[in-house]
């Protein structure tokens, strides 16, 4: 009997590393699946291609960061085929429109040419500043986060940054989801606050919300532990029979 699939989208520029402590607790129980994105340059797209290469059947689905909006993209395509939804460290929100909105384009512009002109390591350190708890900078952790990022492309990074940029309103799609659904972020979480993710934990029915303590947003490597325990929680018994449609 095939075991269920536990789909874990990882964030902007992030590869198996992210998830690397969760496939390790959960590998002996789940077919633990970690997409790659490519170079695609829109989340549609993304979880078009993840949805096509998913197993049949029920999907647990836990997106970090940008793989959150993805998952929203999936539940949007595809909710038949997500049994359980987990949301860490991520939010809901399309690009801002006016000033803020032009910030963040130019940040992340800003960040692109700088991985363009001297390296992705060197953007790295300059963007993971803000992306771990301060007591983190220069530990191994954050040379990990480093790594992994350096181990992207810059045509990989701009591709994502675009589909960023294209963000979806995800506020809509909140009130549909009707699965057993994890909220879950760093309580220094600078990126992701805890209010975008109390404001979604309000309006998911159902849901749980989960802050971690002495962590900033890249969760599933700071505190691995309890990111682990709040995701067997959530995962909790087995999966229901909800097989998807042919063609799906």
């Amino acid at each position: 009997m095939a075991r269920p699939t536990l789909l874990l989208l990882p964030g902007l520029m992030c590869d198996r590393a992210a998830w690397a402590p969760q496939v390790e607790a959960f590998g002996s129980r789940f077919d633990c699946l970690v997409p790659h994105y490519g170079t695609l340059d829109s989340l549609p797209a993304m979880a078009a291609q993840v949805l096509r290469e998913a197993p049949p059947g029920p999907l647990a689905v836990a997106g970090h960061s940008m793989g959150g909006r993805l998952a929203f993209e999936m539940w949007a395509q595809a909710p038949q085929r997500i049994e359980r939804l987990a949301l860490l460290d991520t939010s809901y929100h399309p690009l801002p429109v006016g000033a803020e909105g032009e910030r963040e384009r130019s940040g992340r512009y800003a960040l692109l040419e700088i991985a363009r002109r001297r390296g992705l390591r060197a953007m790295a350190r300059e963007w993971a500043q803000g992306m771990v708890h301060p007591s983190r900078l220069g530990t191994p952790v954050f040379e990990a986060v480093l790594d992994m990022f350096e181990r992207s492309s810059a045509e990989a990074f701009a591709a994502q940054i675009e589909a960023l940029l294209a963000r979806r309103d995800a506020t809509a799609l909140l009130a549909t989801i009707d699965v057993p659904t994890l909220v879950l972020c760093g309580r220094e979480d600078a990126w992701s606050p805890p209010s975008r993710h109390e404001f979604m934990h309000r309006h998911i029915a159902g849901s749980r919300l989960v802050v971690i303590e002495q962590c900033g947003h890249m969760s599933t490597m700071e505190q691995p532990a309890a990111v682990n325990a709040a995701l067997a929680d959530w995962l909790g018994g087995p999966l229901a029979n909800r097989a998807a449609p042919d063609g799906v």
